[in-house]
Protein backbone atom coordinates (compact mmCIF):
# COMPACT_ATOMS: atom_id res chain seq x y z
CA UNK A 1 0.00 0.00 0.00
CA UNK A 2 1.65 3.27 -1.00
CA UNK A 3 2.03 6.51 1.50
CA UNK A 4 -0.57 8.12 -0.64
CA UNK A 5 -3.08 5.80 0.01
CA UNK A 6 -2.65 5.24 3.24
CA UNK A 7 -2.91 9.10 3.79
CA UNK A 8 -6.08 9.20 1.86
CA UNK A 9 -7.49 6.74 4.03
CA UNK A 10 -6.38 8.28 7.20
CA UNK A 11 -7.84 11.80 6.46
CA UNK A 12 -10.53 9.93 5.29
CA UNK A 13 -11.35 8.02 8.86
CA UNK A 14 -10.42 10.89 10.52
CA UNK A 15 -13.12 13.33 8.53
CA UNK A 16 -15.54 10.66 9.07
CA UNK A 17 -14.79 10.53 12.83
CA UNK A 18 -14.58 13.99 13.47
CA UNK A 19 -18.08 14.68 11.47
CA UNK A 20 -19.76 12.18 13.24
CA UNK A 21 -18.57 13.93 16.53
CA UNK A 22 -19.04 17.75 15.68
CA UNK A 23 -22.87 16.53 14.49
CA UNK A 24 -23.67 14.71 17.86
CA UNK A 25 -21.85 17.53 19.67
CA UNK A 26 -24.57 20.16 17.81
CA UNK A 27 -27.37 17.94 18.47
CA UNK A 28 -26.28 17.37 22.47
CA UNK A 29 -26.26 21.45 22.88
CA UNK A 30 -29.57 21.54 21.14
CA UNK A 31 -31.22 19.47 23.13
CA UNK A 32 -29.57 21.00 26.31
CA UNK A 33 -30.84 24.16 25.03
CA UNK A 34 -34.27 23.64 24.22
CA UNK A 35 -34.72 21.40 27.47
CA UNK A 36 -33.16 24.46 29.66
CA UNK A 37 -35.45 26.57 27.72
CA UNK A 38 -38.45 24.52 28.90
CA UNK A 39 -37.62 24.76 32.02
CA UNK A 40 -36.80 20.95 32.15
CA UNK A 41 -32.75 21.15 32.52
CA UNK A 42 -30.57 18.05 31.18
CA UNK A 43 -28.51 17.17 34.19
CA UNK A 44 -26.17 15.44 32.09
CA UNK A 45 -25.82 17.51 29.69
CA UNK A 46 -22.83 19.65 31.02
CA UNK A 47 -21.22 16.81 31.83
CA UNK A 48 -21.49 15.18 28.35
CA UNK A 49 -21.20 18.08 26.41
CA UNK A 50 -17.64 19.24 28.07
CA UNK A 51 -16.32 15.61 26.99
CA UNK A 52 -17.72 15.76 24.11
CA UNK A 53 -16.01 18.99 23.12
CA UNK A 54 -12.87 17.37 24.08
CA UNK A 55 -13.37 14.58 21.88
CA UNK A 56 -13.59 17.15 19.12
CA UNK A 57 -10.69 18.99 20.12
CA UNK A 58 -8.53 15.61 19.93
CA UNK A 59 -9.73 14.42 16.95
CA UNK A 60 -10.02 17.26 15.12
CA UNK A 61 -6.01 17.83 15.83
CA UNK A 62 -5.44 15.22 14.54
CA UNK A 63 -6.76 15.99 11.50
CA UNK A 64 -5.73 19.44 11.21
CA UNK A 65 -2.26 17.77 11.71
CA UNK A 66 -2.62 15.65 8.92
CA UNK A 67 -3.82 18.44 6.43
CA UNK A 68 -0.69 20.50 8.11
CA UNK A 69 -3.54 22.82 8.76
CA UNK A 70 -1.54 24.05 12.89
CA UNK A 71 -0.05 27.57 12.73
CA UNK A 72 3.40 27.57 12.08
CA UNK A 73 6.44 30.21 10.88
CA UNK A 74 6.97 28.90 7.16
CA UNK A 75 8.45 32.22 5.79
CA UNK A 76 11.10 32.25 8.78
CA UNK A 77 12.17 28.49 8.32
CA UNK A 78 11.96 28.69 4.19
CA UNK A 79 14.02 31.73 4.18
CA UNK A 80 17.10 30.09 6.09
CA UNK A 81 19.81 28.25 4.61
CA UNK A 82 18.92 24.81 3.55
CA UNK A 83 21.25 23.03 6.36
CA UNK A 84 19.70 26.17 9.04
CA UNK A 85 16.53 24.99 7.41
CA UNK A 86 16.26 21.23 7.63
CA UNK A 87 17.53 21.12 11.19
CA UNK A 88 14.75 23.59 12.40
CA UNK A 89 12.59 21.42 10.69
CA UNK A 90 13.90 18.02 12.18
CA UNK A 91 13.63 19.92 15.91
CA UNK A 92 10.19 20.78 15.30
CA UNK A 93 9.51 17.92 14.67
CA UNK A 94 10.98 15.59 16.93
CA UNK A 95 9.67 18.17 19.78
CA UNK A 96 6.00 17.71 18.08
CA UNK A 97 6.41 13.52 18.52
CA UNK A 98 7.90 13.81 21.86
CA UNK A 99 5.20 15.98 23.14
CA UNK A 100 2.63 13.54 21.69
CA UNK A 101 4.00 10.32 22.59
CA UNK A 102 4.48 11.76 26.20
CA UNK A 103 0.72 12.58 26.12
CA UNK A 104 -0.16 9.32 25.39
CA UNK A 105 1.87 8.12 27.69
CA UNK A 106 0.38 9.98 30.34
CA UNK A 107 -2.61 9.91 28.91
CA UNK A 108 -2.88 5.91 29.35
CA UNK A 109 -1.52 6.66 33.58
CA UNK A 110 -4.56 8.82 33.79
CA UNK A 111 -7.00 6.31 32.84
CA UNK A 112 -5.48 3.62 34.84
CA UNK A 113 -5.40 6.04 37.77
CA UNK A 114 -9.13 6.87 37.00
CA UNK A 115 -9.79 3.04 36.82
CA UNK A 116 -13.46 2.15 37.78
CA UNK A 117 -14.56 6.25 38.63
CA UNK A 118 -17.69 7.08 36.13
CA UNK A 119 -18.97 10.59 35.48
CA UNK A 120 -21.17 12.46 37.72
CA UNK A 121 -24.59 12.65 35.66
CA UNK A 122 -24.44 9.34 33.36
CA UNK A 123 -22.64 5.80 34.10
CA UNK A 124 -20.01 6.50 31.95
CA UNK A 125 -16.86 4.87 32.77
CA UNK A 126 -14.22 8.08 33.23
CA UNK A 127 -11.42 5.66 31.50
CA UNK A 128 -13.81 6.16 27.96
CA UNK A 129 -14.13 9.72 28.19
CA UNK A 130 -10.48 10.12 28.66
CA UNK A 131 -9.39 7.38 26.43
CA UNK A 132 -9.11 10.55 23.83
CA UNK A 133 -5.93 11.59 25.04
CA UNK A 134 -4.27 8.81 24.29
CA UNK A 135 -6.45 7.78 21.45
CA UNK A 136 -6.31 11.48 19.95
CA UNK A 137 -2.10 11.65 20.68
CA UNK A 138 -1.61 8.63 18.66
CA UNK A 139 -3.47 9.87 15.69
CA UNK A 140 -1.76 13.08 15.76
CA UNK A 141 1.67 11.42 15.75
CA UNK A 142 0.64 9.19 13.18
CA UNK A 143 -0.49 12.44 11.44
CA UNK A 144 3.00 13.69 11.57
CA UNK A 145 4.62 10.63 10.42
CA UNK A 146 2.65 10.40 7.33
CA UNK A 147 3.76 13.62 6.81
CA UNK A 148 7.15 13.29 7.50
CA UNK A 149 8.45 12.45 4.14
CA UNK A 150 7.24 15.61 2.52
CA UNK A 151 7.93 17.70 5.12
CA UNK A 152 11.80 16.74 5.19
CA UNK A 153 11.25 17.25 1.46
CA UNK A 154 10.42 20.57 1.44
CA UNK A 155 12.65 21.39 4.02
CA UNK A 156 15.38 19.97 1.55
CA UNK A 157 14.19 21.58 -1.57
CA UNK A 158 13.45 24.88 0.21
CA UNK A 159 10.12 24.81 -0.99
CA UNK A 160 7.43 25.81 1.60
CA UNK A 161 4.22 23.97 1.79
CA UNK A 162 1.49 25.89 0.12
CA UNK A 163 -0.49 28.43 2.58
CA UNK A 164 -4.62 28.49 2.60
CA UNK A 165 -3.72 31.65 0.81
CA UNK A 166 -2.11 29.95 -2.10
CA UNK A 167 -5.15 27.37 -1.95
CA UNK A 168 -7.52 29.83 -2.72
CA UNK A 169 -6.11 31.77 -5.11
CA UNK A 170 -5.58 28.34 -7.05
CA UNK A 171 -9.34 27.67 -6.68
CA UNK A 172 -10.51 31.27 -7.93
Amino acid sequence: MSLARLRSGFEWLLEVITMFLVVSLAVVVLLGVIFRFAGNSLGWYDEVAAVMLAWVTYYGAALAALKRGHISVPGLVYSQPRAVRVTLVVIGEVIILAFFVMLAAYGVHVIQVLGGSTLVSVPIPIAVTQSTIPIGAALYVIAELVNLPTILREAWQGKAPPSEHDIVEDAQ
